[in-house]
């Protein structure tokens, strides 16, 4: 990506711009370094073996291309809708409205799927408290955390992000030494299961792609951060190029570990992480990384109530929400965005304490696709808006290089998911429930769109 000392044009909102750019990089690596990682892993190697990393390497190509378009939007127009204003600009009220809802509706999953995990993993090494305690508690004091002024947020999830990305890289090194025999005293599993590259064939892979999306999913939230940094255009320039690499080292490394040392039906797959460090024979260590995943977990889900609650924010302040939503206390937190936000999570735990363990891996399998199509719309607004801005004569902060055939390939390698994903029994039922719900909230924004212009018409007669 290129940048231009062009002054991107201040938000218009009321919310506080005091995020940090180092702030702003780490809640990327926040909302993306989650459960997608920790717990998906494991559900990705047992869906496709080691062929996990080709899932991997697709969806870490195009997460790659939505970022740089993203970072383009971004830097010309920070707005804590982001991606739904863009579409908006792009498409029309009714794009942009169902996007926005449906991104929403995405993190209201996620949220309760990251508070659910935590407390399993910590439940796993003290068998204390039940898991639905435990996810309470936590949705409890993020809902609190979430309610301070934006820049004590960033500080804080400034800190949980470093944490975690310092325990991934120990476990790299770790897996590395076991996997060349470096470790004394322990076999070296080597790479022999590489032998059986993909188990479950083509199949098995199309199901991983969408664990992978899923796990993924989330690095999109810099873009709703922008918003609210000192200097968007430099801050979304630097963070799209460093959260970018950094993800795919950690994940494609981390997955490399995993699938090399735990072949498909282990059991540790269910806790991937500890799994390896309970065969690389390091005393307390699959206690430590357990303890980071929960760490890992508490993070994103921090990220991703911050970005549900902008997005309906801004779903307000353009009237395809209720107005209550877009108020602001004193800290310019919007409160009621917050509520509404968090309200999915503690319901979920009451279904934990209904059905036990059953919760967690339905959340799992229910987002993977809204991804693919919240990132598709980024592909297509970029698009339609880089064209219109080059035909205008638009000067933009940050150009993403190779216009427009990257972001043709973007849509591209997104149509042949798509593809693959419908010819697949598993991904093909996630792809069609996505697809109706997207007609649903569209179908809602359009009637809404059209009681607001038929009012406007009975005030102006």
């Amino acid at each position: 990506m290129t940048t231009k000392s062009i002054a991107a044009p201040a938000p218009t909102s009321g919310l506080g711009h005091s995020l940090k750019p180092r702030q702003l990089t780490m809640m990327g690596l926040g909302s993306a370094i989650g459960a997608g990682l920790f717990l998906g892993s494991g559900a990705g190697v047992q869906a496709a073996g080691p062929a996990v990393l080709i899932s991997y390497l697709i969806a870490g190509t195009l997460i790659i291309l939505v970022m740089w378009a993203l970072g383009e939007m971004a830097a010309a127009n920070p707005n804590s809708g982001a991606f739904s204003v863009y579409a908006e600009k792009a498409m029309g009220k009714t794009a942009g409205g169902t996007i926005g809802w449906l991104w929403w509706l995405q993190l209201v999953v996620v949220i309760a799927a990251e508070a659910l995990g935590a407390a399993g993993l910590l439940f796993s090494i003290w068998p204390v408290i039940p898991v639905w305690v435990l996810a309470l508690v936590f949705m409890v004091a993020f809902t609190a955390i979430n309610l301070v002024g934006v820049r004590n947020f960033g500080e804080f999830e400034f800190w949980f992000a470093i944490l975690k990305v310092a325990a991934i890289v120990i476990f790299l090194l770790i897996g590395a030494a076991l996997l060349f025999g470096w470790l004394p005293n322990v076999p070296s599993p080597g790479f022999s299961a590489f032998g059986d590259f993909a188990p479950n064939g083509i199949g098995g892979m199309a199901a991983a792609l969408f664990v992978v999306i899923f796990a993924f999913g989330g690095t999109e939230i810099v873009s709703v951060a922008a918003a609210e940094t000192e200097n968007p255009s430099h801050s979304v320039g630097k963070a799209i190029r460093t959260v970018v690499w950094r993800i795919l080292v950690f994940y494609i490394g981390s997955v490399f570990v995993i699938a090399a040392v735990l072949p498909v039906g282990s059991e540790g797959l269910k806790s991937p992480f500890a799994g390896v460090l309970d065969i690389a024979g390091i005393p307390g260590a699959a206690t430590a990384i357990t303890l980071v995943a929960v760490v890992a977990l508490l993070s994103a889900l921090n990220a991703n109530l911050y970005g549900a609650s902008r997005m309906i924010f801004s779903l307000s302040e353009r009237g395809e929400a209720p107005r209550l939503l877009s108020k602001l206390s004193g800290a310019k937190v919007p409160v009621a965005a917050v509520g509404i936000s968090v309200a999915f999570g503690f319901i979920a735990t009451v279904l934990e304490l209904l059905f036990p363990e059953k919760i967690l891996p339905a959340l799992l399998n229910l987002v993977g696709s809204t991804c693919l199509v919240v990132w598709g719309t980024a592909l297509v607004s970029q698009f339609i808006l880089r064209r219109r801005a080059d035909r205008e004569g638009t000067e933009l902060p940050l150009r993403m290089k190779g216009f427009p055939y990257l972001t043709i390939v973007g849509l591209v390698l997104l149509g042949t998911i798509f593809v693959v994903g419908f010819a697949n029994p598993e991904s093909a039922g996630q792809l069609i429930g996505t697809f109706l719900l997207i007609l649903v909230i569209a179908a809602g924004c359009f009637l809404n769109a059209r009681a607001k212009a038929g009012k406007q018409t009975l005030d102006v007669k």
